[in-house]
């Protein structure tokens, strides 16, 4: 009889500790769910390099609350049903945290699962409607296009002084979001946009839409696809001796970008959330890991699932103790510095909605790399019109 009530009483504080969203495990295992296939490869296979160095610094390090990080990867095929299935495998095998998908479509596909089994779910994925679902278990390891998009277009309107603006855009979640934000960040200035061109995901041939860009006749064109149609569309614009700015996002002039384009991406302007060539020592130092461990230049998906992992740390630490349900509450309004976690690169901030904010930059591709050319504030900093100067 004392050997039965003893054995319920352990039953009933095993299910106990479950329900509480406590985690009992020897590892804290981690889901790496990306695209290393498909359009998405660049981004995915960057993010995952970037998760991977971070849990080999941590664990060199001690672990976290004296526990090792286990990573699985999977690969989403760049395939929002893939990515689906793989997050509910994830959650099958008691995962803490799971990193991934990248892109926007994949995550919002996925991350209702993620959402049902309470599990803290991080992406690189910037559609504004990501966090717009009230799912408080998704966290930003980018900026969503509403903090970028306002700073990208002030640097349009005040600093390249564009009247008439042309858009060339990706035809899915990504892309029409960014259209969505960059017009909206454009209402109410003397900047108009005169032309929406919609291109598709893996699209090869820019010709027609470039085309069009120039019978706008616009004062410059806004740049908004994937890395590889970024490159193609970059090619074609030169190709036909466009010659006003070029302007666009963190995927309009990221390596493989520059890489892939060549001599084309020399002139092309962004506003990007995080680059290697930032005058950051704690930016600079990773640049330099990810090289020797990988033997090329990360691009900013790197980045993303570098300063991910470091944020999922400073959430465990400060709960103190490993509870999925606590460490997705304690992100909401977490305040992440580099002075005690050089990890996350820079001083970060996260929202009730799981975005963060942050200072960023703008950059110019001159003979074939980025360059600084302005730091821009974070967007609810005080100073937040401070001008920009090239």
């Amino acid at each position: 009889m004392t050997k039965r009530i003893t054995l319920k009483l352990i039953a009933a504080c095993a299910i106990a500790a479950c329900a509480s969203g406590a985690f009992a495990q020897e590892t804290i295992k981690i889901a790496n769910i990306v695209e290393l296939s498909g359009g998405g490869a660049t981004a995915g296979t960057n993010f995952k390099n970037g998760v991977e160095l971070a849990v080999k610094e941590i664990n060199a390090d001690g672990g976290i609350l004296g526990k090792k990080i286990e990573t699985i990867t999977t690969d989403t095929q760049s395939n929002p049903g893939i990515a689906k299935g793989l997050t509910q495998k994830a959650i099958d095998n008691d995962v803490f945290a799971i990193f991934g998908p990248v892109f926007s479509g994949s995550i919002m596909v996925s991350m209702a699962e993620s959402r049902r089994a309470e599990i803290p779910n991080f992406t690189g994925g910037e559609a504004a409607s990501i966090t717009k679902q009230g799912n408080p278990y998704v966290f930003r390891t980018s900026f969503t296009q509403e903090t970028a998009m306002p700073k990208v277009a002030r640097y349009i309107n005040q600093v390249v002084k564009a009247k008439t603006l042309a858009v060339i855009y990706v035809n899915n979640d990504f892309g029409k979001g960014g259209l969505d934000s960059i017009k909206k960040a454009l209402a109410g200035t003397d900047t108009k946009i005169v032309a929406e061109i919609s291109s598709d995901s893996g699209q090869v041939d820019f010709s027609a839409p470039v085309l069009k860009a120039k019978q706008s006749n616009a004062d410059a064109v806004f740049a908004y696809s994937n890395e590889e149609e970024s490159a193609r569309m970059l090619r074609e614009l030169r190709k036909q001796g466009w010659t006003k700015p070029i302007i666009g996002e963190t995927t309009l002039t990221g390596q493989k970008v520059i890489d892939l384009a060549g001599d084309a991406a020399n002139g092309a302007i962004a506003h990007v959330g995080l680059t290697v060539d930032a005058p950051i020592p704690a930016i600079r130092a990773f640049r330099a890991k990810f090289e020797k461990a990988y033997g090329y230049i990360s691009d900013h998906n790197g980045m993303k699932g570098y300063s991910g992992i470091y944020v999922l740390k400073a959430a465990i630490e400060k709960v103190g103790k490993l509870d999925r349900k606590a460490v997705a509450a304690a992100l909401h309004g977490l305040k992440v510095t580099t002075d005690k976690y050089p990890g996350v690169l820079m001083n970060v901030e996260f929202d009730k909605n799981g975005d963060l904010d942050r200072e960023s930059f703008m950059v110019e591709v001159k003979n074939g790399k980025q360059e600084v050319i302005a730091m821009v504030p974070p967007l609810n900093a005080a100073n937040v019109n401070a001008k920009m100067k090239k």
